[in-house]
């Protein structure tokens, strides 16, 4: 046997492991770390500008265009968009799971820019961004000035682009880095229009002024070839046609009078250095700033880009003007630093509990030394195999870690406790121990190592979110069983064989091990006899485990089912919607004033408020607060804190404000925690139809047990103006249709007209009437066109104005127009009991013609439930199939399998008792202990099965006697892996939840496995092995004839 070469050569077994180790050790440092697996799907973001046009005219003459042709791209999932008044179109088409960005980024460019030319003119020259992005992100920081420094937030904005934003836009891994509050420069030409109706001019006319007086022209170069014969130099010429300060602006004649006078800008209007827009503003700790929020490329790491971000932003704080400050608003991996941290300490809690039940067992340092050693030689191994599979070190894979911790010991534990027993009972030599007992062993080791490696690995090859984070996991836990049992066959018997002594150890006298000495032989005693009553009482076992079955069932029912656990990540979001049609001013000053009522709270580290930004799109009438918390030791749970928060959010502030928890997994959607629902108007039926659909079905949510804060950002009833243009009226005056809607663009929208330069970058001249004439509906009819005729006719004389009202955003989800619909759920409601709520509510009162579907988590979570009975069934599947090659039988396995149902009902009514859920770190729980019951079992059996072949003794004798002799090293692998799973039960801080499901589940059913099945174990092995020779004695008894 290969255990017989490495007893005759231990110091090439030595080798072996030391190896191993060695190259873990080398593979650890380069692991990448993170939360969880990446399982952000790849996005692609369209975006494009329609300067002045509400959301109406911005959808049907952009967002259509470009979905429509996006739509049903390769590897496309589904497609979200918004159209909103500020005349921006935002696309997001979201890829499936691990298909490629860069290709996903071409595909989506190519087809943008082929329908490009359908666009008006006005966005073809502001341009189409296509960019690779995700949601997701990583950290935002706040740029703002000292105390005496009156730095303002234009200032601040634009050093932010020009020397900030661009180093950090080239970092490793970073996607979009994105400015909160941004006043990107643009001169600004303010016009007043009593002005220039006074002088007799229009808007048209400073456009056309600004057209021709500043463009940037290539002069040529003198002496450039073909040159004359003997040309002997070549001089580039720089005309200085393109404008650089608000003075040379001012300076633009728009027209020159008979007499020589001219008229300038100057004259009729006021030119400044400010900003391309106004949309956002921004307050960091209560404080007027500008915000840097980094987000991170699908697949990017987002610890290193945490760790590259404060890096890069020390050596360029070095170079900062004189009192202007930098600092982390919140960061997204201070949770995946602390959770980690924590499984860290929870493995090494594990390990030392690990230890101490192994040599409060075995009662010999010796002994202990053996099965102790293929802990680091398992765990470290492991990391060698993550990183040739592109692992990171992540909760999953260190949870895997954790668990098997418990398992990695099992092998080593059999082989020590079987020598040991060799040499008490039969007197061997160590070294003959050594041998025979791996002849004994050796069978029931592979078996159970392959049986829980064969639960593992079909895990690993499912698709989808998913499936990758049951890989990680997965296949972690099968590296370290792989080691452990070639450590079992290789190091431990030589181990055995040079440390184990046939006389006793001396403290094996001391009064602790008497005590647990006595302690294992009277519970031996008395399972002996207990087990004959029982065995005498087998049929009514049997009803008993048909029972349980029901129970299990029962349970698999009663147990909500769920995703991944909302976690406690250290910060949270606070949604601040106003009253359709307020100005920006209005919210943000809401915004403001709810960031500085959190401020109050003790558990808080920084606000940063953003008024006219949030998850659902740009507006006037939104906004969004990031609160990062004080250390998780240092506070309150975030479940225990968001009551107090939402309290102090609602009363007078004039808009409706919700704190909320946000993804524990980015998958796109709102970005808020709880469910996430697009509701559709799938048949034209209109946005009034669809409004009044999503109204009734979140009044009925709100009114429903379990439901809360169930929201949507959709709205038709901001106020509009409609302008309708006497378009007879207009052509008998000559006035062209377009002069007029060209003008209303350029007063009340602004145009683009062309760029100047400053600062060695391009920016935008922006041309719109200054803020005064254009605070009143009134305004309108105050501006003037020009007719045919040369006169000026004021608006009021072409128009009529009529007040509606209309969306100020219009979503769409799959090219349908749509509403997005988000809340949260409390108990007694799971996750997935509040979607099934939300499904059937919607089923109630969403019309024919109005649909719903699920995004972000929410689908995810859709997807994954149909997933969990597939995952369990071919673990029992493969489990079955592995241990019959094994056996060379069907009957033995079968009584193994029979054993997890006892394992599923203790993880199910654990999770329950707890107010668990049946989420995904349980279902790994439960995989998992498909194969830990069925090593037990399987512990029983194969030591029955040799009994019986090798004494010849009655089935009944056999099984009592294998359970007897297999009790102590059963509860000590038992005990040991509970104990080392035990933290996660009651772990705290970041991630706790999650810990809480997977070590309860597991705890759970490794407490009913090892427990019940000392009882029905034996009793199934006992009726199915007489049922099998009752036929086969039947069959035998029909083929041979009857003696007279």
């Amino acid at each position: 046997m290969i255990s017989d070469f490495f007893i005759k050569r231990p110091v090439f077994a030595t080798v072996c492991s030391l190896l191993i180790i060695l190259v873990g050790t080398i593979a650890l440092p380069t692991l990448p770390i993170e939360y969880y697996p990446n399982v952000t799907p790849p996005t692609i973001q369209v975006s494009a500008n329609y300067a002045g046009a509400n959301a109406e005219t911005v959808e049907t003459n952009v967002t259509t265009i470009l979905e429509t042709q996006i739509n049903g791209v390769e590897g496309m999932d589904y497609i979200d968009s918004s159209s909103n008044s500020f005349g921006n179109s935002n696309i997001t088409i979201t890829f499936t799971e691990g298909y490629d960005e860069n290709i996903a980024a071409v595909d989506v460019n190519n087809l943008v820019a082929s329908v490009t030319s359908q666009l008006p003119p006005e966005v073809i020259n502001t341009g189409v961004n296509v960019r690779k992005s995700t949601n997701q992100i990583v950290l935002a920081l706040a740029l703002y000035p000292e105390e005496g420094y009156n730095y303002d937030a234009t200032f601040i904005s634009n050093y932010a682009t020009l020397y900030v934003v661009q180093p950090l836009q080239r970092l490793k891994g970073v996607g979009q880095v994105q400015v909160f509050g941004q006043r990107t420069y643009a001169m600004r030409i303010w016009l007043d229009p009593n002005r220039l109706a006074s002088r007799g001019l229009t808007a048209q006319d400073v456009v056309r002024a600004l057209s021709d007086q500043n463009v940037q022209v290539g002069a040529g170069i003198i002496g450039a070839p073909p040159a004359p014969e003997g040309q002997e130099f070549q001089i580039s010429i720089q005309a200085q046609s393109r404008l650089a300060s608000e003075e040379e602006f001012a300076d633009i004649i728009i027209q020159r009078g008979d007499d020589g006078s001219v008229i300038r800008i100057r004259d009729v209007g006021r030119t400044e250095l400010g900003a391309q827009n106004y949309n956002t503003n921004f307050q960091f700790d209560g404080r007027d700033a500008v915000g840097i929020g980094i987000y991170q490329l699908s697949g990017a790491n987002a610890l290193d880009i945490a760790r590259a971000v404060e890096a890069e932003m020390a050596v360029l704080a070095e170079k900062f003007p004189p009192g202007l400050k930098w600092s982390v608003g919140f960061s997204t991996t201070d949770a995946v630093q602390e959770s980690i941290k924590e499984v860290v300490i929870t493995l090494i809690v594990a390990i030392i509990l690990v230890i101490a039940v192994i040599f409060l067992f075995l009662q010999d340092w010796r002994a202990t030394i053996i099965p102790s050693i293929t802990i680091p030689v398992s765990l470290v191994g492991t990391f060698a195999f993550m990183k040739a599979f592109d692992f990171s070190i992540n909760s999953l894979t260190m949870f895997g870690l954790v668990l098997a911790t418990g398992l990695v010991v099992d092998d080593a534990i059999v082989v020590v406790e079987n020598v040991t027993r060799l040499m008490e009972d039969e007197g061997m030599t160590p070294q003959e121990a050594a041998s025979r007992s791996m002849e004994e062993v050796t069978g029931a080791l592979i078996a159970t190592s392959l049986v829980m490696m064969a639960v593992f690995i079909p895990v690993a090859f499912f698709p989808g979110v998913t499936g990758r984070l049951y890989q990680q996991f997965a296949l972690t836990i099968v590296f370290a069983i792989a080691l452990s049992t070639f450590n079992a066959l290789t190091l431990s018997p030589p181990l055995c064989a040079l440390l184990l002594r046939r006389e006793r150890p001396p403290m094996a006298n001391f009064i602790l091990f008497r005590w647990i000495n006595r302690f294992l032989d009277t519970m031996r005693r008395g399972y002996e006899r207990n087990l004959t009553v029982v065995v005498r009482l087998k049929y009514w076992v049997l009803a008993g485990f048909v029972a349980l079955l029901g129970v299990t069932y029962g349970l698999f029912q009663i147990v909500p089912g769920g995703f991944v656990p909302q976690e406690d990540q250290g910060y949270f979001v606070t949604l601040v919607q106003s009253p359709q049609g307020v100005s920006l001013e209005y919210t943000s000053n809401i915004v403001f004033k709810a960031a500085d009522a959190i401020a109050q709270n003790p558990a808080v580290e920084h606000t940063f408020a953003i008024g006219g930004f949030s998850f659902f799109g740009t507006g006037s009438d939104k906004g969004i607060i990031f609160t990062s918390l004080k250390p998780w030791s240092q506070r309150p749970t975030l479940d225990q804190l968001l009551p107090q928060f939402q309290k102090a959010v609602v009363g007078e502030l004039g808009a409706v404000v919700f704190a909320s928890n946000v993804p524990t997994i980015n998958l796109g959607g709102s970005g808020l925690g709880g469910f996430d629902m697009q509701v559709m108007d799938q048949q034209g039926l209109g946005l009034e139809a669809l409004a009044s659909s999503v109204n009734e079905l979140i009044l009925k949510a709100n009114a429903t047990p379990g439901l809360v804060s169930v929201n949507t950002p959709f709205a038709i009833n901001a106020p509009q103006l409609n302008v309708t243009v006497d378009r007879t009226r207009a052509l008998a005056l000559g006035i062209p249709l377009k002069d007029i809607f060209n003008a209303m663009q350029i007063y009340l929208g602004s145009l683009y007209v062309n760029q100047f330069t400053i600062f060695a970058r391009s920016y935008q001249v922006i041309v719109q009437a200054d803020k005064q004439f254009r605070s009143n509906p009134d305004d309108i009819n105050r501006i003037y066109v020009r007719s045919e005729q040369n006169a000026l006719i004021p608006l009021s004389n072409l128009v009529t104005i009529e007040q509606v009202s209309a969306p100020p955003i219009i979503y769409h989800h799959n090219l349908f127009r749509s509403a997005e619909v988000t809340g949260q759920n409390v108990p007694p409601l799971s996750d997935s009991q509040a979607m099934m709520t939300m499904a059937s509510l919607a089923q109630e009162v969403l019309p024919n013609g109005i649909g719903y579907s699920w995004t972000g988590l929410s689908l995810e979570s859709t997807r994954s439930a149909g997933q969990a009975p597939l995952i369990f069934g071919l673990g029992l599947v493969f489990v079955f199939l592995v241990l019959s090659a094994q056996y060379e039988s069907y009957i033995d396995p079968l009584i193994i399998i029979l054993s997890v149902p006892l394992a599923i009902m203790g993880a199910l009514l654990a999770q329950w008792l707890r107010g668990l859920s049946n989420d995904v770190f349980c279902q790994i729980g439960l995989v998992m202990l498909i194969g830990l019951a069925s090593k037990n079992a399987i512990l029983i059996v194969e030591f029955a099965n040799q009994i019986r072949e090798s004494k010849g003794t009655s089935i009944v004798k056999s099984v009592i006697n294998a359970a007897e002799e297999r009790l102590r090293p059963i509860l000590m692998t038992a005990i040991s892996f509970i104990l080392g799973i035990f933290p996660l039960v009651i772990a705290t801080g970041a991630g706790a939840k999650s810990r809480h499901s997977l070590g309860t589940s597991v705890t759970g059913g490794m407490l009913a496995a090892t427990f019940l099945s000392f009882f029905v174990v034996p009793i199934i092995y006992i009726l199915i092995k007489e049922l099998v020779a009752r036929l086969t004695k039947e069959k035998l008894e029909e083929a041979t004839p009857t003696e007279s």
